[in-house]
Formats: C-alpha cells, structure tokens, sequence
C-alpha cells in the first residue's frame, strides 16, 4: 500500500480509501466486516461513510452503513488503526427523512454528529464532511452552473466554520472537510478561514474518473494552490468503467438495482467506455485497474474511494495501487478523453 498525509495534518492513510456505502442494503453486517478485515490486511487504514448511508437513502436504513462500522470497531477494538471520516447530508427531499432541518446550522451539526458517533461507537471522527452545499450550485449529475434567481440561501460559509469549530473544540471531530463542492465554494470556505482563524478545510471528495474529469477545469489548480487534498468517488462509474454494462446492464448490479443511478451510463459514456475498453485491451490491462491507477496517479489525490459488493471486485480495486500506468497508456488514454470528454457529468 502507499500513503498520504491528509493535507496541513499529521495524519497519515492509504492511497485507497474503503467506501461503504452499500453495506446495509446492497450488502449485510458480515459482508461489510469481512471487507474491513480484508482491507486492513492490505494495508488501507481509511473508511469513509456518511450519516445518510446506505444507498439509496430511505429512511428504513439511514444510518446502517454506520451501525456496519460501528459493530466491527466494537467488535475488533481497532478504532486507532482506522481513519474514520463521515459526512453530514445538506439539505435535499432524498433525505428529508434525517431530521426537520436539513443543513449545516447549529442545532443541525450538533445533532447529526451526536447520532453519528453513536452509531458508529466512537467519541471522536477524524474527518467530518459536508455531503453537498447547502446552496444551489451544479452537482449529483450536473455539468454546469444556472443560477436560481428565487434561491432563499445566504452566504453562511463563516457561520458554518464556526458550527464546526465547536465540534473541534469539543473533541468530536478533528478536522473538516467537504464533498460534491466547486472551485467557488471550496475558495469561499478558505476564504474565512483565514480572515477569521477558522478551521481550514483540508480535503474535498468529489466525483473524478475517466468520464468525469470537470474538476480539472477549475478545481485542481485551487487544490494545488491551497495545499486541499481530493477524494474521488466513483472512480469507476459505477461500475460502467469495469467494462461490464458494454453489453447492457448487467442484472444484479447497482445499475440494474436502483436505475436512478444512470449518470455513468449514458449514450455517450458508452462509446467513451468502450474506447478505454479498447486502450486496456491494447495494453494487457484490467480495465477497472487502469481506470483506478488513472485515478490514482493524479498529484492532486489524496485518496481514491473504492467500493464493491463482492470480494473479487474489492481485491481487483485494492491491488490497482500496484499498477502503475505507462507514458504511452496515459498518452492513448488523453486522445479518447479529447474525443469524449467528460461524457458523464
């Protein structure tokens, strides 16, 4: 396994991060245990939940990814050898279900990371994260930006560093972070935290893979020049960059499962895929792996988000860290994105 500092801390995790968000649903307590296990013996020392898992969020299993993670730390007595990280759920009718006032106030944090902590069995998180703003802005599948003239939100980046402040101070959490944020909101968000001594946000988790690369266009020049790490999620697509939907969805999948998550697998995602398919062909490559060392290879990532609901696909994703792509794969890998870009937004 290979490592990073999680930027501006002493904190140190595996280049790949265990996602979770299926256990609960797609997957039961014994499967995700035995993942953790599995993962460990690896080397990855990083889990990333949230409080609104698992997916999709309904209210009958809000929550269970972290009761998953919560019985295994109680169960195993490892809780410091794992980097922790959890999100709070802004404000959206997918989960209105968690509590009456959705978003990042006071009484809201307070009361998401007190739920969090007991379900997960811990006193203390590592990093906590913003799932999504607050504001209207383009994420979950959107490319660009239109504003919303009616939009009743006001500018509250202060106020929210400030809410998070307190769950430092108090021990609960020991640093911040953000996920499905853009290059405005991330630099507002420093912004404070340096005019006001505020806590600096240290990471954004956000959607990176073959066919979503957007945030190359504003965002990694920020990371870079802020010292910000980036977790990508869905480095796979879902899935769709295993090369396994090339002929149709295949059953039993999260695509076929739950068909709302159809952003990866559109017309022109297809044909972008089936180009990649063609460059890992032409090399000898698992297409899954080239697609996560892809990922992996970026300067601006901190630690790649992998995810699977069978054993076979989570050694697959743990042991691309070993592949290192060529000049020659990345050069062949650029002409389909030229040709393709950012087909799944």
């Amino acid at each position: 396994m290979k490592y990073n500092k999680l930027p501006n801390t002493d904190i140190e995790v595996s280049k790949i991060c265990l996602g979770t968000m299926t256990w609960g649903q797609q997957n039961t307590e014994a499967e995700g245990h035995a993942q953790i296990d599995y993962a460990l013996e690896q080397g990855v020392n990083f889990l990333d939940t949230a409080e609104m898992y698992s997916v999709p969020a309904k209210p009958e299993t809000q929550g269970s990814t972290e009761k998953v993670i919560g019985s295994w730390l109680k169960k195993s007595g490892k809780r410091e050898k794992i980097v922790l990280a959890s999100k709070i759920a802004g404000p959206a009718e997918m989960v209105s279900h968690i509590r009456d006032n959705m978003g990042f106030s006071k009484e809201a944090i307070n009361d998401a990371i007190d739920k969090s902590l007991a379900r997960l069995q811990t006193d203390y998180l590592d990093l906590y994260q913003l799932h999504w703003p607050e504001r209207n802005t383009n994420f979950f599948g959107k490319r660009g930006y239109k504003h919303q003239e009616d939009e009743a939100w006001e500018d509250n980046f202060k106020e929210v560093l400030e809410n998070l402040q307190a769950l430092v101070t108090a021990g609960k959490i020991r640093y911040i972070g953000l996920s499905n944020e853009s290059a405005y909101g991330l630099m507002r968000f420093l912004e404070e935290s340096k005019t006001h001594n505020l806590p600096k946000v240290v990471t954004v988790q956000n959607p990176y893979s073959l066919l979503n690369r957007k945030d190359e266009i504003g965002l990694t020049e920020v990371l870079h020049r802020e010292n910000v790490g980036l977790f990508p999620y869905s480095p796979l697509g879902m899935g769709t960059l295993s090369g396994k939907h090339l002929n149709g969805i295949v059953e039993n999948t999260r695509l076929s499962l739950f068909p709302q998550y159809k952003r990866y697998s559109g017309e022109v995602a297809v044909k972008a895929t089936q180009e990649y398919q063609e460059v890992a062909n032409k090399y000898g490559l698992s297409m899954a792996q080239m697609a996560l060392a892809f990922v992996n290879q970026q300067p601006s990532v901190t630690s790649t988000i992998i995810g699977a609901t069978k054993m076979d696909q989570l050694k697959e994703n743990i042991a691309s860290i070993d592949l290192e792509l060529s000049a020659e794969v990345l050069e062949d890998i650029e002409k389909v994105h030229e040709k393709y870009p950012n087909p799944a937004p």
